[in-house]
């Protein structure tokens, strides 16, 4: 998960350079609408984070790493999509709105940390203090970690219905949002 974050940012400031270099304002005279363009360039980061993502569960794999159940893997390799798509789209909004990479590097890096440590991948989300608990429930990355651990481990801790819903309304938003930003860009 760490790769696909770290990823995100790197996209992402590789956007705002396509600001500052001018290739952006190239692509946004194509003779389509903005939000195919947006969209575009998250499904195209989202890509490669999937591939990313694909080589950790391989060392994973090769690290000794068993699943509970076999058939289960293509769900927890959904999450991985989903998380790729909620982060990217996140990146994308986030980009569109900034103009320098300085500025773009300091909040991303505001966000994912939080969002990293909230999300259950170092610690398990049961047990937690109240606080912490409400805390969680907003990050979006616990219902991605929570969906490949009741995929893959069979450990829910909010249900793998529970966390699709939350992470397609999540990417929905974040695309929507996005789309928004990206559409009132002026290069």
């Amino acid at each position: 998960m760490a790769a696909i974050c770290s990823f995100h940012r790197r996209s992402k400031v590789r956007q705002i350079q396509d600001r500052q270099f001018g290739f952006l304002k190239e692509t946004l005279v194509a003779p389509v609408p903005r939000f195919l363009i947006m969209a575009g360039r998250t499904l195209g980061g989202a890509t490669v984070a999937i591939c990313q993502g694909l080589l950790v569960t391989i060392v994973c794999v090769i690290s000794g790493f068993r699943p509970v159940n076999l058939a289960m893997v293509p769900l927890g390799m959904l999450f991985v999509v989903l998380i790729a798509v909620v982060f990217a789209a996140l990146g994308t909004t986030i980009g569109s709105a900034l103009k320098d990479m300085q500025g773009f590097q300091m909040t991303m890096n505001f966000l994912v940390m939080p969002i990293f440590f909230l999300s259950g991948a170092l610690f398990p989300l049961s047990n937690l203090p109240k606080v912490l608990s409400w805390i969680t429930a907003f990050d979006p990355l616990a219902y991605g970690i929570d969906g490949m651990r009741s995929a893959l481990l069979n450990l829910p801790h909010f249900g793998p219905a529970v966390d699709g819903i939350v992470l397609v309304s999540v990417a929905l938003l974040f695309l929507s949002l996005g789309a928004y930003s990206f559409s009132k860009i002026e290069v």
